[in-house]
């Protein structure tokens, strides 16, 4: 419910009431302040409400901006603001100030703007919307009113909305070959009901016929996955158009899509190394290569993006160069191509399917991949060596949430507190070795499947908790998270790879994909403002060296069979424990709303 008051000299034949009556308001009229806030105290706490100046002029999308997003407590533009109910309280102190009496008139004849200010400096989350060329204001006098509508027609506000859907900032793909049909797509969607989160799962949807359609391993079934793919990609968009176009922005929107997002191309993937199979081709070690490859790379960015997310004095020379780079046209999309996001990569995976093999696909993923790897994290490398910046206490305990470390490094950490000193290089030089040991031992052993790996392992996890000993406020703290994520992924990989009996790969495959989840899904309950899964979550899962623990003793002590059906055991559990938990927090959440406007994944 949804209450908007008129408050203000009334104005004939003004269509407002009409709009805030189509954005879904119950309109109320109040002759003077005091009757404005008598009536604004008598709206439940519960309802969003909106304050609307009888004499505003404007856009109407310009007022569905101010009253109806859901991502803000409070927002405004003149003439018009809305409280929804965890800035009632800031509102209702704001009109206990309202002034009375003989010298006040000044600041009671536009009323909105004397709440809104006073909201404003009770730092009540307060958002000021940014018109652009949309009008909104307060017209005192005839002459204003006929001014400001003359503005209002000049401006095509369906126009602007359109426009506005878009991301505003995404790959050369996304931008010119999917945006300008599939804002057109989004209103289509809102005009006939449709929600972002409907789109969102027909894309899902689309995606998973299009892995059916690759494992049939037929050279038309490839044709028509690569279409299904890309008609997949051109839904994924059009579902942050639909929620901006709309403004039906969610926490569980935004964790739908960017989940979504990676179900849909790991069961591609899957899909791929099926049909391979079907053609005497396994390809299933690339297909999982790629998804780890993928993965760590997501967390160099999300580990980067946390560590520096309230960091203060952010500095560096690195940032201005970049700065200076995206100042000129053409160098901004070669940058956002090199790091190969998602409408580029889709577009490079559709493409090969319908004219090559899988084989060549995973090829193609994995040495592009590889490169804008290597390419965005050298940049940030540099750009925190040179920046100077003081991390946070929020910023340090993100990465240690994005560590995923379990009981036995919790325990070692708690051995190892005291040494060492916070901002050092010494965390990640103790992941990286952690990562190192494990990894060149399982790759080089001759037979990795052995309790000798275990000692190795327990190694591992000892160096993991020196890492996380001290809170992650170093310059390159930020690599902790994906230096664990490498080693555990990889060691995987390498195991079933090793074990050489069918099943192995696939049964990999299904653990690190169940893995990856819990670890995408601290990420977005990080960014959405709830902090990381429940420890007994984490503890139940074991934790990264945890994990890697029990699948090394499972190597050791079983034969290659054994271990794949371990592997396969362990991933179902896996999987419906963080499956069950992150379905019911999110469908409980309280988040905020929010969307991801940052560069595309």
């Amino acid at each position: 419910m949804s209450t908007a008051i008129l408050t203000g000299p009334p104005v004939a034949g003004s269509p407002l009431e009409a709009d805030l009556r189509t954005l879904g308001f119950d309109v109320r009229t109040a002759n003077d302040a005091t009757a404005a806030a008598e009536l604004i105290n008598a709206v439940p706490a519960h309802e969003r409400i909106a304050v609307v100046d009888p004499r505003f002029v404007g856009h109407l999308h310009a007022l569905r901006l101010a009253l109806t997003d859901p991502r803000f407590p409070a927002a405004a533009v003149p003439g018009a603001l809305t409280a929804q109910p965890a800035a009632r309280a800031a509102l209702a102190r704001a009109v206990g100030r309202i002034p009375v009496g003989a010298g006040t008139a000044h600041l009671t004849d536009v009323l909105t703007d004397t709440l809104t200010e006073s909201l404003d400096r009770d730092e009540a989350g307060l958002h000021r919307v940014e018109l652009g060329s949309l009008v909104a204001t307060v017209a005192l006098t005839p002459a204003q009113r006929e001014d400001a509508r003359e503005a209002v027609a000049a401006v095509d506000d369906e126009a602007v909305r359109l426009r506005t859907a878009v991301k505003s900032r995404d790959g050369f793909f996304t931008t010119y070959g999917i945006s300008p049909y599939s804002r057109y797509l989004a209103r289509w969607c809102a005009r006939r009901g449709l929600t972002p989160n409907q789109v969102t799962t027909a894309s899902l949807l689309t995606a998973l016929i299009a892995a059916g359609c690759a494992a049939t391993g037929t050279r038309g079934g490839f044709v028509a996955a690569g279409f299904l793919l890309l008609f997949s990609f051109v839904l994924d968009c059009t579902d942050g158009q639909l929620a901006r176009y709309s403004l039906q922005y969610s926490t569980m929107g935004a964790w739908l899509d960017a989940t979504f997002d990676r179900a849909k191309e790991y069961a591609y993937y899957a899909g791929l190394a099926l049909g391979a199979a079907r053609g005497g081709d396994d390809v299933w070690a690339l297909a999982l290569g790629a998804m780890v490859l993928m993965t760590c790379r997501h967390v160099v960015d999300f580990s980067f993006n946390e560590a520096n997310h309230d960091a203060t004095a952010n500095t560096s020379p690195t940032a201005a160069l970049s700065g200076k780079l995206d100042s000129v046209g053409w160098t901004v999309w070669v940058r956002r191509m090199i790091v190969l996001p998602i409408g580029e990569r889709w577009f490079m995976i559709a493409v090969l399917t319908a004219l090559t093999t899988p084989r060549i696909v995973f090829y193609a993923l994995l040495i592009g991949c590889a490169l804008a790897a290597c390419y965005t994290t050298a940049g940030r490398v540099l750009r925190s060596l040179t920046r100077r910046a003081r991390r946070t206490d929020r910023a340090a305990r993100a990465l240690a949430d994005l560590a995923d470390s379990g009981p036995l490094a919790e325990l070692i950490a708690r051995g190892a507190r005291g040494r060492g000193r916070t901002g050092s290089f010494l965390a990640p030089v103790m992941a990286f070795l952690s990562a190192a040991v494990l990894l060149v031992w399982v790759i080089f052993e001759d037979d990795p499947t052995s309790w000798l790996t275990v000692g190795v392992a327990v190694c591992s996890a000892l160096l993991a908790g020196a890492a996380v000993a001290r809170p992650l406020k170093g310059a390159l703290d930020w690599l902790v998270p994906p230096f664990f994520r490498a080693g555990e992924y990889v060691t995987i990989l390498v195991l079933a790879a090793r074990a050489d009996v069918p099943g192995a790969l696939p049964a990999a495959y299904g653990l690190v994909a169940a893995v990856a989840y819990h670890h995408y899904d601290t990420v977005y309950r990080i960014r959405g403002g709830t902090g990381a899964p429940p420890r007994w979550l984490v503890r139940a899962t074991g934790g990264h060296e945890g994990r890697i623990l029990v699948i090394t003793v499972l190597a050791a002590a079983l034969s290659p069979s054994g271990f794949t059906i371990a592997l396969t055991a362990l991933a179902v559990v896996l999987a419906l424990l963080v499956l069950v938990e992150s379905i019911r927090f999110w469908v409980s959440s309280q988040a905020p709303a929010v969307h991801d406007e940052g560069e595309p994944a």
